[in-house]
Order: C-alpha cells, then structure tokens, then sequence
C-alpha cells in the first residue's frame, strides 16, 4: 500500500519558520523526484519546489525562492520543505506529490498538512 504522510504544519506568525516532512512508503521512494504543492482556499493548486530523485536538482516557485529550501533523505523515504520568512499568502494546504518509476511512470499525493500564517 502506497503512503506518503505529511507533517509539520500548523500556525505561525509572520516572518516565522516551520519544517514540514514526508515519507513515504509502498513503493521505491529513490526512483521517484519528490513535490511540494500548495492551494488555498478558492485558488487552485500550484507547485512550490521540486527536487529531483537524488537530490541533485531543485526548483521552486519564484514567489518562494529564497525563502524555501526542499531536501530529502533517501535512506530515511523522506522529502522536507525547509519554509523561513513566511507571509500571510503562504497559507495554504501543503501536499507532498511523488512522480517517477522505472518501465512505467506513476504518481501520487498525500492528505495534505495546512500552514497558517497568521498574525
């Protein structure tokens, strides 16, 4: 059974920090580049970072470059999404999102952790 189970939400005043976390497991998490997505309340749901199965490549949305570092441990089945100097428009529901495969490509996504940012 697939898994990926996100934590480390929760509520934060501006300017602040949080680490969120996935794992996963049911499948092999080193073929698989690892995404963080977000959407907030009647907006649709866009990417902010990638980082490629070894690790070895990034990408983030520009409205988080700077401020959010994704990493991943592979021996661990685990991707983070290091956030610093968060805004009030980074809340948002966080949803880890994992792509890849050898023969066949396949995806999935997990529950979800919301990040409030809030004075």
């Amino acid at each position: 059974q697939v898994q990926l189970v996100e934590s480390g939400g929760g509520l934060v005043q501006p300017g602040g920090s949080l680490r969120l976390s996935c794992v996963g497991s049911g499948f092999t998490f080193s073929w698989y580049a690892m995404s963080w997505y977000r959407q907030a309340p009647g907006k649709e749901r866009e990417l902010v970072a990638r980082i490629s199965s070894a690790g070895g490549s990034t990408m983030y949305l520009d409205a988080v470059k700077g401020r959010f570092t994704s990493s991943r441990d592979n021996a661990k089945n685990t991707v983070y999404l290091q956030m610093n100097s968060l805004k009030l428009e980074d809340t948002a529901m966080y949803y880890c999102y994992a792509r890849g495969g050898i023969s066949v490509m396949r995806e999935y996504w997990g529950q979800g952790t919301q990040v409030t940012v809030s004075a």
